[in-house]
C-alpha cells in the first residue's frame, strides 16, 4: 500500500470513530475504541488501533490504563508522551467533573453520584487514600478532599487535621471513604478502629459522622451505615461520653 493510501485509510477510520461518537455516544464504543480515540488526540496523524489493544492487554481494563503511570504507559510500543498526556488529561477532567457536580447537592439524594465519583477516583489506586465529603447542616455537599495517603488506620490519621478542615468548611456532618487496593470490600479491624476514633473526635465538636465507605475493585461500595455499624459505633461513643 502506498504511503498516501495508508494515510487516507487512517484518516477515514479516525473520522468514522468521531462520527460514531457524535451519532451514538460513548456507549456504542468498545474499551479499545475509547482508548484508540484518546491516543489519536495525542497523535492525530497515526492509526492507534494496535497501541490501544496493547494497552488493554497489558493493564487489563480501561480504568487500569487511565490510572497507570505515564512511564508504564509509554513502555507500550508506539505510545509516546503526547499519548499518555491525552489519556491522563481526560481522566483528570472526568474526575474534576464528577467532583464538582456534587457541590451543593443534598447527599441523601445524590448518593449515587457520590459513589460514582469515589469509584472513579479511588478504585484502581495502588495505595490507600482517605477522602472526606463535607456536608452542611442540611446535608448539602460543601466539598470533598483527600486527607491522607498511604496506610489508612487510626494511628496514621490525625483527627485534629480532619476537624480543622471541617471547621474551615463549616461542616455539620462528614462522610468518610477509603479504598482497599486489594479489591476486597470487607472492613478490617483497623477500619473499625479508625471509624470509632473519628466518630468520637467529631462528636466533641458536634459534627456527625454519617458513614464510612470502602471502595474496592467493583462498581459497588461497602457502607458502614447500611450495615448498621454507624449506629452501633454511635451508641458505643454515647456511652463513653456519658461516663
Amino acid at each position: 500500500m502506498k504511503k498516501e493510501d495508508w494515510q487516507n485509510k487512517g484518516t477515514g477510520h479516525r473520522q468514522r470513530l468521531r462520527n460514531k461518537f457524535q451519532q451514538k455516544g460513548i456507549e456504542a464504543f468498545t474499551d479499545a475504541e475509547v482508548l484508540e480515540l484518546l491516543l489519536i488526540l495525542g497523535m492525530p496523524r497515526k492509526d492507534c488501533k494496535q497501541e490501544a489493544r496493547a494497552l488493554l492487554k497489558q493493564f487489563g481494563s480501561l480504568p487500569s490504563v487511565l490510572e497507570a503511570p505515564a512511564s508504564e504507559i509509554q513502555k507500550i510500543k508506539g505510545v509516546g508522551p503526547n499519548n499518555s498526556f491525552a489519556i491522563h488529561f481526560l481522566h483528570a477532567v472526568a474526575r474534576r467533573y464528577l467532583r464538582q457536580r456534587l457541590k451543593n447537592k443534598k447527599y441523601i439524594h445524590s448518593s449515587q453520584h457520590v459513589v460514582e465519583y469515589l469509584i472513579h477516583s479511588m478504585r484502581d489506586l495502588k495505595h490507600e487514600v482517605l477522602s472526606v465529603i463535607f456536608l452542611d447542616s442540611a446535608h448539602a455537599i460543601v466539598d470533598t478532599r483527600v486527607v491522607a495517603r498511604g496506610t489508612v488506620a487510626a494511628n496514621t490519621i490525625y483527627p485534629r487535621e480532619l476537624i480543622k478542615l471541617a471547621l474551615k468548611f463549616n461542616a455539620a456532618a462528614l462522610v468518610l471513604a477509603h479504598n482497599h487496593p486489594s479489591g476486597s470490600l470487607e472492613p478490617s479491624s483497623q477500619d473499625f478502629q479508625l471509624t470509632r476514633t473519628l466518630y468520637l473526635a467529631c462528636s466533641f465538636m458536634n459534627i456527625r459522622l454519617l458513614d464510612h465507605l470502602i471502595i474496592g475493585h467493583s462498581d459497588t461500595t461497602y457502607s458502614f451505615a447500611d450495615h448498621g455499624i454507624m449506629t452501633r459505633i454511635g451508641e458505643e461513643c454515647s456511652r463513653m461520653l456519658e461516663q
